[in-house]
């Protein structure tokens, strides 16, 4: 078994900031989840970071004599440091200093099983970089020219640079190749209109595992953060001949850096280009409104408009009773995924949000359109049928958008060019589906 890394925390946390608390509990379970045990923490109340040191001179040596009196071989900042910030803390710290963002990008690392997901992870990686590589050398530039600032060293940074340079090109060749498969893989679903369910939600929200109870699929829902890095598509059986794909996603995160954002935001187009969103929300955890409104701030920034149903999980640790205290202005559902109670009332209330919403229509089908009888059977649930001399009559629920290509292939194979459904024609049906 891996011996786990000895942590310190540490940054600012400025009086009156409500989140500062919370901020470092959550860069702590970050830790853990990268593989690190937590030994202490140092914070500074100032309002603004000190220029060398962020946290300033007298809490750098204190963090020193924490670091020195635990044997804590890394430091992390709650905070994302400059390049020079990093260099004088590592020379007076003698150990690893890193900051949130690097810290985040290492847990995605570790979680990237994808193909795609390590590409993503090291565009965001090597990005993250690349600045920090530019500015050594800028640095070195504005020596002078004179002795000691030429040679072997800049040479090397500046190779080190473009070598990042060409990997960057490289990596997002590679990504655009997946979007255009994705998008091949999407074809299909739009001209049939599947519509297509996205989970979201602040990570270790339980998506994952609701995931699983609704689908039958066995993705990994493990209780760490960023447990799913990778998106995954199944089928979701709503009813009788009514399927939807829904999609599991990466959990989002206050402060979730915007360079992962923008790596990540071609995986993501499952999210934007969805049809409905559930947002998926930890009911246990007493911070679960601003966990939203970080859920919603990246989606903002994605540019999501699609409709959303709020799911609140894990109801079975808080009780039912305070579902009621739950304010939101969008639709919301009470569930539990782990003891899968609650999830018959949300996959209706599934169907009853989709934009697109279930009508209900009469067809008259020719014995001779068989494609289109099957087409009505398989993509709608049929209510009544009556057979006729020539044709089929058929009271069927399916999609508003649906039944208008069903309506306009059966006009177009008419002798009068009209629609061979809406009822013109008035006839009891003989056999009633229930």
């Amino acid at each position: 078994m891996q011996q786990r890394e000895l942590v310190v925390l540490a940054g600012l946390k400025a009086s009156g900031d409500p989140e500062a608390d919370s901020l470092f509990r959550e860069l702590a379970r970050l830790a853990e989840a990268a593989g690190g045990t937590v030994v202490g923490e140092v914070t500074s109340s100032r309002s603004r970071p000190h220029p060398a040191t962020f946290i300033g001179p007298g809490k750098v040596e204190e963090l020193l004599a924490l670091v020195l009196r635990t044997g804590a071989k890394l430091v992390i900042f709650n905070d994302e440091l400059s390049p020079a910030q990093v260099r004088n803390l590592t020379n007076i710290l003698k150990c690893r200093v890193i900051d949130r963002t690097q810290l985040i990008l290492d847990i995605f690392a570790q979680r990237a099983r994808s193909r795609e997901g390590k590409l993503q992870v090291e565009l965001a990686q090597l990005e993250y970089l690349l600045p920090r590589l530019s500015s050594t050398v800028e640095e070195l530039s504005r020596l002078g020219g004179g002795i000691g600032t030429r040679g072997p060293g800049e040479t090397q940074l500046e190779k080190d640079r473009r070598r990042v340079r060409r990997r960057l090109a490289h990596i997002r060749r590679e990504l655009a190749a997946f979007e255009a498969t994705r998008q091949v893989q999407r074809a299909p679903r739009k001209r049939n209109q599947t519509p297509v369910v996205a989970l979201v939600g602040y990570t270790n929200a339980g998506k994952s595992t609701l995931f699983n109870r609704l689908t039958g699929a066995q993705v990994s829902a493990q209780d760490r953060l960023f447990e799913t890095l990778d998106p995954t598509l199944r089928r979701l059986q709503l009813g009788p001949g009514e399927e939807v794909i829904l999609a599991d996603t990466v959990g989002f995160l206050r402060r979730l850096p915007h360079r992962l954002v923008a790596a990540f935001r071609a995986t993501l187009e499952e999210v934007v280009e969805a049809d409905l969103l559930l947002h998926v929300v930890d009911a246990s955890d007493p911070e679960y409104g601003q966990q939203m409104a970080a859920v919603e701030q990246v989606l903002d920034e994605l540019g999501v408009t699609a409709p959303q149903l709020v799911v609140f999980n894990k109801m079975d640790q808080v009780g039912t009773q305070r579902f009621r205290s739950f304010a939101v202005t969008a639709p919301s559902v009470a569930i539990s995924a782990r003891e899968g109670w609650g999830l018959d009332r949300l996959v209706q209330m599934i169907r009853e949000h989709l934009p697109d919403p279930l009508v209900v229509r009469e067809f008259v089908v020719p014995y001779s359109e068989a494609r289109v009888l099957g087409w009505l059977q398989g993509s709608g649930r049929v209510l009544a049928h009556v057979y006729e001399p020539d044709a089929v009559r058929l009271r069927v629920e399916l999609r508003a958008s649906l039944a208008e290509r069903v309506q306009a292939a059966l006009a177009a194979r008419s002798p009068e060019g009209v629609p061979a459904s809406a009822g013109s024609r008035q006839s009891r049906p003989e056999t009633e589906e229930r």
